[in-house]
């Protein structure tokens, strides 16, 4: 518990409790509407805003919110409305991001060190500012996603099914674009904005090994989550390595013991199952005979 006693690593681990939560409970729609890597297509769009914020001498944490969030919408009606080119635009739009955070880092004078650190995230650079603004990022990130759960998990279900129910659609989608996006603002300076996307996805798919309801699905991703980042954050604390790159990593392991873990499950509920059918099971005469007739 040494680690407690230094204040930048209090600030750490708080970062590292809301990025546990948030980005997985974004994730698990993303998941369910097959688009697993729109977080990482949004973590190089916001690398325009946080080449922004240096070169404006402000907190890169909001100008990379701002331009995170205007580049999801672009990609949500991308998807909405394109037909056959959408794929490239969304190229352009991605590599464009990139490379415009890198060119605006270098004309404010950053270091290479400034860039790494949004990159693949940086616990010694988490400032009490950052801590602020992530806490009030993330606050409206749980509010969408457990507020509102219902409603976005039918839009990712079944659109049409959304639609003849009376669901805005078209709001709702663009909601956890929205969503999405402030997420991968809120990890940026503890996963990185190239590693965001796998917190979002590892931890609802090593849930999926487990269960198969969307309730059980949501608490044991946003566990998961959590000891990750927990887990990362303090053993970069011990050793001098990247927190983004550990807390993958440590997600990945997860991924892997639960789904070891999945398959005798799977046979034992199966039993489970079979037993139970068995127990229900009523012989029912082959004939009927005069005698069988009851009078009430």
């Amino acid at each position: 518990m040494e680690f407690l006693q230094d204040d930048f690593m209090l600030r750490a681990l708080l970062a590292a409790v809301l990025v546990g939560i948030t980005a997985p409970a974004v994730g698990i729609f993303l998941v369910q509407r097959r688009q697993a890597l729109m977080g990482d297509g949004i973590g190089h769009v916001a690398m325009t805003g946080v080449g922004l914020g240096f070169l404006m001498s402000t907190n890169p944490v909001w100008t990379a919110t701002l331009v995170a969030v205007a580049g999801a919408v672009v990609m949500e009606l991308i998807r909405a409305y394109g037909r056959t080119r959408g794929d490239i635009a969304l190229a352009l739009l991605f590599y464009g991001g990139m490379a415009g955070g890198v060119v605006l880092i270098d004309l404010a004078d950053g270091s290479n060190a400034n860039l790494l650190s949004y990159l693949f995230g940086s616990l010694s650079t988490v400032s009490q500012e950052d801590v602020t603004a992530i806490a009030l990022l993330a606050a409206f990130v749980i509010l969408v996603t457990v507020g509102l759960r219902r409603q976005l998990f039918a839009v990712s279900q079944d659109e049409e099914f959304a639609r003849v129910t009376g669901l805005p659609v078209r709001f709702l989608n663009l909601l956890i674009a929205i969503t999405a996006a402030v997420t991968v603002t809120v990890a940026m300076r503890v996963v990185g904005l190239l590693l965001v996307s796998a917190l979002m996805v590892v931890p609802v798919a090593a849930a999926q090994q487990l269960s198969r309801s969307f309730r059980a699905t949501f608490v044991i991703a946003v566990l998961i989550g959590t000891g990750v980042t927990l887990a990362g954050t303090i053993t970069t604390y011990y050793q001098d390595v990247s927190p983004g790159a550990t807390i993958v990593l440590y997600a990945i392991g997860a991924f892997v013991v639960l789904t070891a873990l999945a398959a005798p499950l799977a046979r034992r509920r199966a039993r489970a199952a079979e037993t139970a059918a068995a127990a229900c099971d009523v012989a029912v005469p082959a004939t009927r005979r005069a005698t069988d007739d009851v009078t009430v």
